[in-house]
């Protein structure tokens, strides 16, 4: 006897054993509309279940940043190889004027002017990601180096003990306050300054020698110039520090000032060249990133539809959202991040 109980609503199927749909074995029909057994009953109590289920929707990875980072990096990549280029010429046109021949004299002038240009235009051109070094960041913002001027570590041991506190943003600007000993080195120093001006995304530390040096985004450099202040001495003048790329006296019979500037060039293709390398690196780190995050056909369809969905509906929340995202997606980001597939 089959017994499949039917109840009212078409979207449940309820069943009291594993042998269900047996008529054919049996001879009898199939589907047998049975009478309802009262719940107190507990040898026919029912088990319960949706006989159509909505697909559950998986949990996927998705790397919200993965665009941004290989556009960047691309976009830094492309403007590198330029300057590597002109650099080159550069160099050539250089060696050519030191050598005595007319052809170097003639071409350095107009390529040195090409190449102030491209350097001139990093910050539209290199994806925000190559600082005035040429050094390449991966996922960070170029970095501007800077020194507030009278603040060293000499300056600062001759003092101590002594106690600043610094502020950036004005008036409303959080109050960081630093203790300094006097047997803090210079190391022990630059780290205090560094912690203590983090949390306003000023870092500190020590260069080539041993000067105090801070760093903030360049985003953030027109802000931490005009607005740094320490106590006791309120605001306090900033100096960018220049790269390290200089040609100048291009016009000259110099000798050694075109040495100097060949000097300069060489070192130049040096860093690129390290760049050019971190940023293959970037790349081949974010193709790992786009197939540790790509998405099934069944997921890609899911998300289209909520899409699709979301901006039909007439919710302003919503498609405020989804015009603020896609404000900066341009043609160009969107063919980077196809080309990783």
């Amino acid at each position: 006897m089959d017994n499949t109980l039917r109840p009212a609503s078409p979207s449940l199927q309820v069943s009291t054993n594993a042998n269900l749909n047996t008529g054919a074995a049996t001879g009898a029909p199939a589907l047998v509309r049975s009478q309802p057994v009262p719940e107190k009953a507990p040898e026919a109590r029912a088990v319960v279940r949706p006989a159509v289920q909505a697909p559950a929707r998986r949990p996927h990875a998705f790397d919200a940043r993965l665009q941004g980072d290989v556009a960047s990096a691309q976009q830094a990549r492309d403007y590198l190889e330029r300057v590597a280029a002109q650099l080159e010429s550069v160099k050539a046109a250089l060696s050519a004027k030191l050598a005595g021949m007319k052809s170097g004299a003639r071409d350095l002038e107009s390529k040195a002017r090409q190449l102030g240009a491209t350097l001139a235009a990093r910050g539209a051109q290199a994806g925000g990601s190559v600082d005035a070094q040429l050094a390449f960041s991966d996922g960070a913002p170029a970095q501007q180096r800077f020194r507030i001027t009278g603040l060293d570590a000499a300056t600062l041991q001759a003092a101590a003990p002594v106690s600043l506190s610094f502020s950036v943003g004005g008036a409303g600007g959080p109050q960081l306050a630093a203790a300094f000993e006097p047997e803090m080195t210079a190391e022990q120093i630059a780290a205090r300054l560094d912690r203590t001006l983090a949390p306003v995304k000023v870092r500190a530390g020590l260069d080539s020698q041993r000067r105090i040096e801070f760093r903030t985004a360049e985003s953030d450099w027109p802000q931490v110039r005009d607005s740094i202040a320490i106590s006791g001495r309120g605001r306090v003048a900033t100096e960018a520090i220049a790269p390290d790329l200089k040609i100048e006296n291009l016009g000259s019979d110099n000798a050694e000032a075109l040495r100097q500037n060949l000097r300069d060039v060489v070192q130049a293709l040096e860093r690129v060249r390290r760049s050019q390398e971190a940023t293959s690196a970037a790349l081949t780190a974010a193709g790992a990133r786009a197939a540790q995050s790509e998405l099934s056909a069944e997921d890609l369809a899911i998300t289209a539809q909520d899409f699709a969905s979301t901006a039909a509906s007439h919710d302003y929340e919503s498609l405020l959202a989804i015009t603020s995202a896609l404000v900066g997606v341009s043609r160009e980001r969107v063919l980077a991040l196809l080309g990783l597939r």
